[in-house]
C-alpha cells in the first residue's frame, strides 16, 4: 500500500512541477531579467510600484475584489440560510436556479449589461429617449455588480452544507437559554458555518483578482492587474514581458497571501459539530416564509437577468452595432456560418479537460483524503496552487516553458488542454477527496487482506464507489472550461480559437448580434450539464460546491 502511495504522490508531484511550478519560475525570472540583455535586475519592480497607472491597476483589482466579495458575501450568507433552513415554496428550482451562475461565464454577464446599460444600450437608450438619463455601467461600479450576480455561487453553495450540517441540539439548547433567534444565529450557527463562508468569499476574491474579461469589457479607462499583464506581455506597441513578469508576480504574491491568511485563520480555530442528519425546517409564520420566499426568488431573479437579456436580444436583428426590434434568427445564421470550429474546438478542449482533469485528480484526492503524512500535505498544498494563479499569469508562464524546441507545446490543442487541467486541477481534487471520506477504509482494508492489490482494489473498488463524486467534478471541470477565457485568450492560435475568444473578438469589432448569439450558445451548453449535475445531487442532499 505504501508503495502504491509513493507511486501517485511522485507522479502527481512531477507533473505539478513541470506544468504548473516550472512556468511560474520563469515567470518570477522574467520579472528579474533586463529586457533584451537578460541581466539580473529589479528595475522591473521599480517600475511597477513608481508608475501611477500600476499603483492604480493594483488598487483598482483590489478595490473591486473587496468590494465583489463583501458583496457577494452578503447576498449569499441570508440566501443560504433560507435554502436550508426554510420550507420555501420551489425550493429545489430555486437551489438549481441559485447554481446556474457558476456555469455562466462572467463575460457573458458583462457584455449583457453593456447591451443593457452600455451607452448605446437597450434600457439606456429607452430612458433617455423620456428624459431619464441613466449612470455609467462602466467602471467600477458595472465591474463589482456583474462578479457580485456571477460568483456569489462560490460563497452560497458550501455555506448551504454547513447550514444542514450544524447539529439541532446546539441551536436549541441556545434559544432555550433565552436567546432570541438573531442572537442564536449571529453566536452559534455564524461561527459554525464561518469555514463555509471564508472558503467560498476567497474564492470569490481570488476570481476577481485573476478575471480577463469583465474588466476588458467594462473597465474602459481604468487599469486592471490581468487585463494590464495580458496587454504588457501581448500586445504589439508596447510589449513588455519582463514588466508583465513583475506584474505578475505581485498578482500570484496577493492571491497567495490572502490564500495563507485564510488557512492560518481557520487552522487555529475548530467549528465542528455532530449532526447525524440535516435539521429540520425553522417553524416560521407564514408571513416570515412569504418575506422569506421574495427574498430569494428576488435575489436568484436578479442574478440571472443578464443572461436572460441575452437569450432575448440574440433573437433580435441587429444592422450593425444599432439594435432593431424585430425579431430574427440572423444572429444564428451568422454565427453557424463563421463560427463551426470554435464551437467545436470549445466542445472538445472542455470534453478532453473534464476527463484528463477528473483521471489525474481523482488518485490524487484519493491519496491526500486516506494517507496523511507530510509528503501527501505537501501534494495537497501544491495542488491548491492553481487557486492562486490567473489564469493569464499560467497561460504566459507556459508559452515561457514550452515555446522552444525540444520542449515545444505551443501553437496547437495540446498547451490549451495543459492550461486548463492545471487550472480545475483543484476542483478534481477537491470533489474526489470529498467523497473518499464518505468510503469506509474497511472494504479497502478487506480487499487487500485477500490479496488483491493496492491499485487493482483502487481501481475495481474505490473509483466505482467514488463516482458519484467523479461525475459531479467532469462535468463542472466541462463547465467552467467552456466559459473560460483568461488564458485562452494569451494561449490560443486561430485554428484553436474558443467561443469565448470569438465573443471577445466579436465585442472588440462591430457584430453585438453575432456575440449575443454566442453567448445564447455558450450558456445552452454550460446550463444543460449543470442542471444535471444539480439534478443528481438533490437525491443526495448535496451541493455542487
Amino acid at each position: 500500500m505504501k508503495g502504491f502511495r509513493l507511486s501517485i504522490t511522485a507522479i502527481a508531484l512531477v507533473l505539478l512541477a513541470v506544468f504548473l511550478l516550472y512556468p511560474l519560475a520563469l515567470v518570477l525570472d522574467t520579472s528579474l531579467r533586463t529586457e533584451g540583455s537578460g541581466t539580473f535586475t529589479l528595475a522591473n519592480y521599480a517600475k511597477v510600484f513608481s508608475s501611477a497607472y500600476y499603483t492604480n491597476s493594483v488598487i483598482n483589482s483590489l478595490t473591486a475584489g473587496v468590494l465583489a466579495t463583501l458583496c457577494a458575501t452578503a447576498l449569499a450568507v441570508p440566501l443560504a440560510f433560507c435554502l436550508a433552513r426554510v420550507n420555501l415554496p420551489g425550493r429545489t428550482v430555486l437551489l438549481t436556479l441559485a447554481s446556474l451562475p457558476l456555469g455562466l461565464p462572467s463575460f457573458v454577464a458583462a457584455y449583457a449589461l453593456v447591451l443593457l446599460f452600455g451607452h448605446a444600450g437597450v434600457v439606456t437608450t429607452a430612458l433617455r429617449d423620456i428624459g431619464l438619463p441613466i449612470g455609467s455601467i462602466y467602471g467600477m461600479p458595472g465591474i463589482v455588480i456583474v462578479f457580485t450576480l456571477t460568483l456569489y455561487p462560490y460563497v452560497l453553495m458550501p455555506t448551504i452544507a454547513g447550514f444542514k450540517a450544524i447539529d439541532i441540539s446546539v441551536e436549541e439548547a441556545a434559544r432555550n437559554l433565552g436567546g432570541s433567534r438573531f442572537h442564536v444565529f449571529r453566536t452559534v450557527l455564524l461561527p459554525v458555518v464561518m469555514p463555509a463562508v471564508l472558503a467560498g468569499a476567497l474564492l470569490v476574491f481570488i476570481e476577481t483578482l485573476e478575471n480577463f474579461g469583465v474588466p476588458a469589457v467594462l473597465a474602459e479607462d481604468k487599469p486592471f492587474l490581468a487585463v494590464d499583464i495580458f496587454k504588457l506581455f501581448a500586445g504589439e506597441a508596447d510589449s513588455n514581458p519582463a514588466a508583465a513578469g513583475a506584474l505578475s508576480v505581485l498578482l500570484i504574491a496577493g492571491t497567495s497571501v490572502v490564500l495563507l491568511i485564510q488557512r492560518r485563520y481557520l487552522g487555529k480555530r475548530r467549528f465542528t459539530t455532530n449532526a447525524r442528519s440535516a435539521p429540520p425546517p425553522l417553524p416560521l409564520s407564514r408571513a416570515w416564509r412569504i418575506a422569506a420566499a421574495t427574498y430569494c426568488w428576488g435575489m436568484v431573479s436578479i442574478s440571472l437577468l443578464p443572461f436572460a437579456a441575452v437569450l432575448m436580444i440574440s433573437f433580435l436583428r441587429f444592422r450593425g452595432p444599432v439594435l432593431h426590434w424585430q425579431a430574427s434568427l440572423g444572429n444564428y445564421v451568422e454565427l453557424i456560418a463563421g463560427s463551426y470550429q470554435p464551437l467545436y474546438n470549445t466542445l472538445i478542449l472542455a470534453s478532453v479537460t473534464a476527463i484528463v482533469a477528473t483521471v489525474i485528480g481523482a488518485p490524487i484526492g484519493y491519496v491526500v483524503a486516506r494517507h496523511r503524512s507530510r509528503l501527501t500535505g505537501v501534494l495537497d498544498m501544491v495542488g491548491m496552487v492553481p487557486f492562486a494563479v490567473s489564469g493569464t499569469v499560467l497561460g504566459i508562464g507556459l508559452i515561457l516553458a514550452f515555446n522552444e524546441r525540444p520542449l515545444l507545446l505551443t501553437g496547437g490543442w495540446l498547451i490549451l488542454v495543459i492550461a486548463y487541467v492545471v487550472r480545475k486541477l483543484p476542483f478534481a481534487i477537491r470533489s474526489a477527496s470529498a467523497i473518499v471520506h464518505q468510503i469506509e477504509p474497511s472494504l479497502e482494508e478487506a480487499s487487500i487482506n485477500l490479496g488483491v492489490s493496492p491499485m487493482r482494489t483502487f481501481a475495481t473498488l474505490t473509483v466505482p464507489l467514488m463516482m458519484s463524486g467523479l461525475v459531479g467534478s467532469i462535468i463542472l471541470v466541462w463547465i467552467t472550461v467552456a466559459s473560460e477565457l483568461s488564458s485562452t485568450i494569451v494561449l490560443y492560435t486561430s485554428q484553436w480559437s474558443t467561443m469565448t475568444v470569438r465573443m471577445y473578438q466579436f465585442l472588440e469589432g462591430t457584430a453585438p448580434g453575432t456575440a449575443t448569439a454566442a453567448a445564447a450558445v455558450l450558456i445552452l451548453f454550460t446550463a444543460v450539464p449543470l442542471l444535471l449535475v444539480n439534478r443528481r445531487l438533490r437525491r443526495q442532499d448535496g451541493t455542487l460546491l
